[in-house]
């Protein structure tokens, strides 16, 4: 028999290193951060356990470091797979038999295990001990005690908790890296005869929207997406997109030869469920009524009961976070947490299983039309920032509580309440068109005109001023005011002849705005009302009065808004105040102060995403630079306020009066640059961002204006030149003097 070839002396062969890691059979994708910071821990802990949620890529991942390591252990790398093993009695056995251990003798396996690994130096990969926390736990403590050159790298659905342990939380993936695999596994699925895309990088590529999307659909988990890509034979991305809902229906053809665990997205899921104990269950299940991140309070409001009282809830979901079937996030709005939509579909389908759903829906639509009204009134207040971010943050659960109302009729003037009680956040918060939908839907439905109805109207027809819809926007609030006086409704009135006024604000008729402003301010006085919008009337009403010359009387109420709102916290309608504070101490040539008012007002805005206040500011910050001598920057900021209107509405609301700050800026930094160089310098501001505009507005209100770089007396920038005093636009799309 011929000798095998060997290309040197038998000694030039090394020896196999020990060990029994498996080979990988594809290519590991993706997940540099994490196998570094893995790998690191490994070198600062005798004990690091990754956990995560079922199908997240523990194992690979542990596999794939482990493997970087193998240099560091001169006894091996041993794993020891413990997935299929149920009875703890037989733990330290399948641990001798990893190892490839022989023993005959009446030891017991314990002390053999341990008096193989006391002088050892090897790492030792446990994978799958979920179902054994307790005795591998208990084991695992015994061994390190033992043998001090021995390191563990334990992989599960949960932590070992024992001392000196290093917990690693392996989340989902990364989009980009989610998409890189589902990718490179679509490329090795070969074409069907149907539909699918099979590797068409055309279809399946990195570059595909519908991947991207999908990808996004399937929470990141590498299960599920190398499940979807193994599809791709018979499905097309789109086609397993549209069944993406049903996933665990879709999701079921496993690879031969993985573990029974990991064959399905459902068995992999379900193998979690298996694991917890009846309230952990139950937990879950109720849980899944939640469409996105929520705190500890609605869990225990919405959760709790008879079978789980409130008080255990905190207990039971510390359970499952370890778990990672629950994700903790720290957000602007506090703790948060959340389930990944694969498990909170599989959470769903057991809620429907106990008959539970529509109960659960009810009790989360329940908590978030109370957190909504509490939300209302709080955003008079120093939390209103918080109210913010908390409001941004529980939107997800608004929508579905605000879809639950709108399902039935009987129900339809909650939903109406819903959408009325966010104005705030509607107006205040960039979400104007958002608003107007749920606000069109809720008012679609034929109810009463009692309370939530009527507030529903003026706040529709708010939102449609700002949008510069004036026909829904008169449709709207002249109905509110003739029901509101039919049915004796005092505060709706108010409210509805106050949104007239500021209709009437914008669109140039000053004269009756001015009347419609003082009559609803009067009727909130005689009604004890005083939140942010009676502020805003307010401020309204001051700029009615500037846009007829009368700066004194405005900057007057503007004042007064900007004392209460330091008494009381208010931010947001101080913002507007300090817009005409600001024009105000710019028509006096005050520029410093006006560049520090108009600045405050811009971060103010930028911070609650308030687009419409935003784009003002710029625009006055624009002019105010210009005034400064810088015609360049004012251009600049003059184009990304063109971009900021670009998702308010029309531009100026079609007003003369609010465009001539505007017209003026383009007026005076035109003729010192020149119509080219001006468009030149506008392009410049197009391709801004909100957030890099905000950036650069605010930068300039930092800079000294003698340091602006655009002030150099050259022949391309005339020197700064010097303005009357003047008053304030006296004519439509007029502009002042000077």
């Amino acid at each position: 028999m011929r000798r095998p070839f060997r290309s040197g002396p038998p000694s030039a062969v090394p020896a196999p290193a020990p060990g029994n890691l498996p080979a990988e059979l594809n290519r590991f994708v993706g997940r540099d951060d994490e196998l570094a910071a893995l790998t690191r821990h490994l070198g600062e802990s005798r004990l690091v356990t990754v956990v995560g949620v079922g199908g997240v890529g523990k194992t690979r991942l542990a596999l794939k470091a482990a493997d970087a390591l193998k240099k560091r252990y001169c006894d091996g790398i041993w794993l020891a797979e413990l997935s299929a093993l149920r009875d703890p009695e037989l733990l330290e056995h399948a641990l001798v038999e990893a190892l490839g251990l022989t023993d005959h003798s009446s030891r017991p396996t314990r002390r053999v295990l341990a008096g193989h690994l006391a002088s050892r130096q090897l790492l030792l990969v446990i994978d799958g001990f979920e179902q054994l926390v307790d005795a591998c736990a208990t084991l695992v403590r015994e061994l390190l005690r033992r043998s001090p050159e021995l390191r563990v790298l334990a992989v599960g659905r949960r932590p070992l908790r024992v001392d000196g342990e290093l917990t690693f939380a392996l989340a989902p993936m990364t989009e980009t890296d989610a998409v890189r695999l589902f990718t490179e596994r679509a490329a090795a699925v070969p074409p069907g005869t149907g539909t699918g895309t099979g590797p068409d990088p055309g279809r399946a590529g990195a570059g595909s929207a519908a991947v991207q999307e999908l990808c996004r659909r399937l929470d990141g988990i590498p299960l599920a997406l190398e499940l979807a890509a193994g599809r791709l034979h018979v499905l097309s991305v789109e086609q397993i997109l549209d069944r993406v809902g049903d996933r665990f229906r879709v999701l079921t053809e496993g690879r031969r030869g993985a573990p029974p665990r990991h064959q399905t997205l459902r068995t992999a899921i379900g193998w979690s469920h298996e694991l917890c104990t009846p309230p952990e269950r139950l937990l879950w299940a109720r849980l899944s009524v939640f469409a996105g991140p929520f705190d500890l309070e609605a869990a225990e409001y919405v959760c709790g009961g008879p079978e789980l009282p409130e008080e255990e809830v905190l207990d039971v979901l510390a359970e499952l976070i370890s778990q990672s079937l629950v994700v903790r996030e720290e957000t602007p709005a506090g703790t948060r947490y959340r389930l990944l939509d694969t498990v909170r579909a599989y959470g769903a389908e057991w809620l429907d299983a106990l008959e539970d759903t529509d109960r659960m829906r009810r009790r989360h639509r329940d908590w978030y039309m109370g957190l909504a009204t509490w939300y209302e009134l709080d955003w008079f207040s120093p939390r209103q920032a918080d109210v913010a971010a908390g409001t941004e943050s529980a939107l997800p659960n608004l929508r579905a509580a605000l879809e639950l109302c709108l399902e039935s009729p009987d129900e339809a003037h909650l939903g109406q309440h819903l959408a009325g009680t966010l104005w705030f956040y509607w107006a205040g918060c960039g979400r104007l068109t958002e608003g107007r939908h749920w606000l069109g839907r809720a008012l679609a439905l034929d109810t009463p005109y009692d309370e939530s109805r009527l507030k529903a109207l003026w706040v529709l027809g708010y939102v449609a001023v700002l949008q510069g819809d004036n026909t829904a926007a008169s449709g709207a609030l002249h109905e509110c005011r003739e029901e509101a006086e039919r049915t004796g409704n005092a505060l709706a009135r108010a409210y509805a002849v106050h949104r007239l006024g500021c209709q009437a604000l914008l669109t140039d008729d000053m004269p009756r705005a001015e009347r419609l402003l003082r009559s609803a301010l009067a009727s909130y006085r005689e009604l004890g009302e005083l939140n942010s919008n009676v502020l805003m009337g307010q401020v309204e009403l001051a700029m009615a009065l500037v846009f007829q010359g009368d700066l004194e009387a405005a900057a007057a109420l503007c004042e007064e808004v900007r004392e209460i709102c330091e008494d009381s916290g208010e931010r947001w309608t101080r913002a507007y105040a300090l817009y005409v504070l600001a024009y105000a101490a710019w028509t006096r040539e005050g520029h410093t102060e006006a560049r520090a008012l108009i600045g405050e007002s811009i971060a103010i805005h930028h911070g609650f995403n308030d687009l419409v206040g935003l784009v003002l500011a710029v625009e006055l910050m624009a002019l105010v630079t210009a005034s400064e001598g810088d015609p360049a920057e004012a251009a600049v900021l003059q184009g990304a306020a063109s971009r900021l209107w670009e998702s308010v509405g029309p531009q100026l609301f079609g007003s003369g009066f609010f465009g001539a700050p505007r017209a003026l800026c383009e007026r005076r930094a035109s003729e010192a640059l020149g119509t080219e160089r001006y468009a030149a310098y506008e392009g410049e501001g197009l391709g801004l961002s909100p957030g890099a505009a905000v950036e650069r507005a605010l930068a300039e209100r930092r800079r000294p204006a003698a340091a602006a770089p655009h002030q150099q007396p050259d022949a391309r920038r005339p020197a700064r030149k010097t303005r009357k005093p003047a008053g304030s636009p006296t004519t439509r799309g007029g502009e002042a003097a000077g």
